[in-house]
């Protein structure tokens, strides 16, 4: 397995060098983000961008497993289509929360902070997203459900087992009537491991 790396740091742009919107500003969540914003917000929106999807690409040795034993959590990764939330930040806590996002997000540079189009209620919007970095060594790409299984099924880090991560995911996205066929799969065998 081509290792986490857990200390590496690549660039990325900073808040002040995105083109983003003047005023509020959206941003889509589609793993931890749903039930764990960390940042104030005026609405919160079902949301559906193009072009990327969900995906379990990106090793944690901290949060959600350890330099031994690295967990997995979701990334954005090229092709097809992903449903989440997206959160409208007023003006007034535009600086203070962006800041706060790129603290928890950005620190290894393993993710990408992007404005994609998404639809809300109807309409489209420029949502600020962070997208799972390719080139990063964090970043573990479309493992086969067997493996994404043994690494979830019995890792732990800071803020608690990688399967935790995995239930919370799921059953946000059910409150939003989303199944997400591919993690329902990899639950199944973080189970079946689990039992055995």
């Amino acid at each position: 397995m081509s290792g986490p790396a857990a200390d590496t740091v690549l660039p990325y742009l900073q808040p002040s060098e995105m083109d983003l919107p003047r005023g509020g500003v959206w941003i889509f969540g589609y793993g931890s983000l749903m039930w764990d914003p960390g940042f104030p917000h005026v609405a919160r929106w079902p949301a559906l961008i193009y072009g990327y999807h969900r995906e379990l690409c990106i090793y944690s040795s901290r949060w959600r497993g350890s330099p031994q034993r690295p967990g997995l959590v979701l990334g954005l990764d090229r092709g097809g289509a992903c449903r989440g939330v997206a959160y409208r930040i007023a003006a007034a806590h535009v600086e203070r929360s962006l800041d706060a996002l790129w603290e928890r997000e950005m620190r290894r540079g393993v993710y990408h902070p992007r404005l994609l189009r998404a639809r809300l209620r109807g309409r489209t919007a420029r949502v600020l997203a962070f997208v799972a970095n390719p080139l990063h060594p964090g970043y573990a790409g479309t493992l086969p459900t067997e493996r994404t299984a043994e690494l979830i099924a019995n890792c732990c880090g800071d803020r608690g087992p990688n399967v935790e991560y995995l239930a919370r995911t799921l059953k946000h996205l059910a409150e939003l009537g989303v199944r997400d066929h591919h993690l329902l799969r990899v639950m199944a065998a973080v189970r079946s491991l689990r039992r055995e």
